[in-house]
């Protein structure tokens, strides 16, 4: 998998393991930005906006790389999870399946965007929107699953789904803002540096 990786493409990936960084903490600076649910509280972040990015940016492979990166990292012991949290124990948290969804979310989207070979906004707008449905596939499985078994939090399966809503809705809009940002910086990526992600991503 680390065949034919140059510097510049480890570079994007440790960039895009800062943005998760800084999106998963988001709460830390403005506190008011968690909303309490079924007895807990879960904080907003621009994880799933920063996952979709990566995988629009990268493509499969490096956004892949760069999302497992970040998550072994934090199972090490470096406080980059969401609240500042670390560990092994944080992926059997409530919300540790986001966390897997994330490279879920970084592998399909960069995949479905190396499908394409004229980039436009309408598709790209659809990838991102299918990497929002594959994270909260994901996480609120995870999260139901995890409730109701080692947690001992009962919820109902339906409710599990309608408590995230409002954290749906905000990464919906914010696919929008994804789609629109990626496509303006990649159009202005120089020819050379798109026709070798492209051969990257045969390999």
């Amino acid at each position: 998998m680390m065949k034919n990786i140059t510097t510049r493409d480890l570079t994007y990936g440790a960039i895009f393991v800062c943005l998760m960084t800084i999106g998963a903490n988001i709460t830390v600076w403005f506190p008011f930005l968690a909303i309490p649910i079924a007895g807990v509280t879960v904080p907003l972040s621009l994880q799933t906006f920063f996952a979709i990015c990566a995988g629009l940016f990268l493509g499969r492979r490096l956004a892949l790389l760069s999302l497992t990166a970040y998550t072994l990292i934090g199972v090490a012991g470096v406080p980059v999870f969401a609240k500042m949290h670390a560990g092994l124990f944080t992926l059997f948290d409530y919300t540790g399946g986001f966390i897997f969804g994330f490279i879920c979310v970084a592998f399909v989207t960069g995949w479905l965007i190396e499908k394409q070979t004229q980039l436009t906004l309408g598709y790209t707008l659809f990838v991102a929107i299918i990497g929002v449905l594959v994270n909260y596939f994901v996480g609120i499985n995870y999260m139901y699953i995890a409730m109701n078994t080692w947690l001992g939090l009962s919820i109902d399966y339906s409710i599990a789904w309608t408590s995230m809503l409002p954290f749906f809705l905000k990464d919906i809009a914010l696919s929008v803002v994804a789609a629109f940002v990626i496509v303006k910086m990649l159009k202005r990526l120089p020819q050379a540096i798109l026709l070798q992600r492209r051969m990257q991503s045969k390999n």
